[in-house]
């Protein structure tokens, strides 16, 4: 999995969105680390959808434009589950490596 997909599936893990919050929410929770464009979110939202990841929840017209809206599946809560497990996993084998020499603490 992908960051870019990691950090949907994470935002909406937390409540349905449409597209232009998904991508506040991505730069909130990243601190602006990470800013999606529109047209990689709308690939992203693509391949989740079709992987049944993620599902469109509604649309509405806001302002006399159309939101479409995204929630989470159950299968993709599963899937964000086990990216989390695997990059926990990930990161204890590589402080563990790291204590060899002899970094203890946190990022610096």
């Amino acid at each position: 999995m992908n960051e870019q997909t990691f950090l949907v599936l994470t935002v909406l893990a937390e409540e349905t969105l449409h597209g232009y919050a998904i991508v506040r929410a991505v730069s909130e929770l990243t601190e602006d680390r990470v800013r999606l464009r529109v047209g990689t979110l709308y690939g992203v939202l693509d391949r989740l959808v079709a992987s049944g990841l993620v599902e469109h929840d509604r649309d509405e017209v806001h302002q006399g434009r159309l939101r479409r809206y995204y929630r989470l599946t159950n299968e993709g809560a599963r899937a964000l589950h086990a990216e989390i497990s695997r990059l926990e996993s990930n990161a204890r084998a590589a402080a563990s490596r790291l204590r060899a020499w002899g970094f203890e603490g946190g990022p610096a």
